[in-house]
């Protein structure tokens, strides 16, 4: 099979490159990625000699490239999104340009070239936020986005269903938790707290720290993705939980403890506009109908996200350097 990922650059994209290379090494896959802030190349340096694996730099909004490319594959596993909320609060224009237009673009190029098999990673986001006590998001909550990254994402979504039902494009969905571990951009709580906590530095806390999140450990989700891709689930949604509901105190005691540091290093900061309180996630159906569910819990997925940001400080200090950004600039250019 011969794979189109787009966003492949990224956290969860370069992980998914790096499941399937090992778990399907027959398979070939293109990476499409304009390599914006958060891609970097050297997430999949290892792949680079691979004769399976071809890097492709270009926006998925970029019809012509985008049309090029779908000819050549069988399927689409669409990663790439404009995706920190912070940013789609200052700036909201490069996430309806990738998350809306990328999107269609990409559902077009599949349409016009015998209706390639496409499968949209979306987000927990597009529900809104739940209450201390409400019932767990599933695939028949309404929609309810509260930033403008979200509803970019919820656009994304409703236009994948439109394919599918205007034009019988074989789509799946999956609406994930928040996803941790190895090449996750420190701009995140859970890799920004580490890296700071290596380098000795405070970890800033929003508003009071009791926001909630279902933490879901990268490889658990690229598992999900495996089984959706390759099972006849056409027209299917399905959400991905980690089973993990920790608010942002709980993580930030635990990453205290696991790397010998004291409540000294905790800075509260003012809370970010519209920040949703609490996200969970309910996976009942994937584990019904796939057989899927989370082999890694939090407190194993910590420990392990945490040696890799120790073992591999050279990666996440030329991102907050700025110098990774050379690493493709040199090949590929701006």
């Amino acid at each position: 099979m011969k794979l189109l990922i787009t966003g492949g650059a990224g956290f969860i994209g370069s992980n998914f490159i790096h499941y399937i290379l090992k778990k399907y090494p027959d398979y070939k896959i293109v990476n499409l990625d304009l390599l914006t802030y958060a891609g970097n190349l050297e997430n999949l340096k290892d792949s680079e000699g691979n004769p399976n694996y071809k890097f492709v730099k270009g926006d998925i909004a970029d019809a012509k490239l985008v049309n090029e490319l779908v000819k050549e594959v069988d399927m689409i596993v669409h990663f790439a999104a404009e995706s920190h909320v912070d940013r789609s609060i200052l700036n909201s224009i490069s996430f309806i340009h990738t998350n809306v237009i990328g999107t269609h673009t990409l559902l077009e190029a599949a349409k016009n070239n015998g209706n390639k098999r496409f499968h949209h990673v979306s987000t927990d986001e597009v529900f809104g936020s739940l209450a201390p006590n409400d019932p767990a998001f599933n695939e028949k909550t309404p929609y309810d986005p509260r930033s403008p990254y979200s509803a970019s994402k919820a656009a994304s979504d409703h236009l994948v269903r439109a394919y599918f039902h205007t034009y019988d494009l074989p789509v799946t969905i999956s609406n994930c938790s928040n996803n941790y571990g190895p090449f996750h951009f420190p701009e995140k709580l859970i890799p920004l707290f580490i890296t700071n906590l290596l380098e000795d530095k405070k970890v800033p806390l929003y508003g009071d720290g009791l926001n909630v999140r279902d933490w879901l450990y990268v490889e658990d989700h690229c598992a999900a993705i495996d089984l959706i891709i390759h099972k006849e689930s056409i027209g299917e949604t399905y959400c991905i939980g980690g089973n993990a509901e920790k608010n942002n105190r709980e993580i930030t005691h635990e990453l205290l403890k696991l790397m010998d540091k004291n409540e000294s290093f905790i800075e509260f900061v003012k809370d970010r506009p519209g920040h949703d309180k609490r996200y969970a996630i309910n996976f009942s159906k994937i584990k019904k109908e796939l057989g899927w569910e989370p082999r890694v819990n939090f407190t194993q997925g910590l420990k392990k996200t945490v040696e890799w940001y120790k073992n591999n400080q050279d990666w996440w200090k030329k991102i907050k350097s700025g110098e990774y950004k050379d690493y493709y600039k040199n090949q590929y250019g701006k």
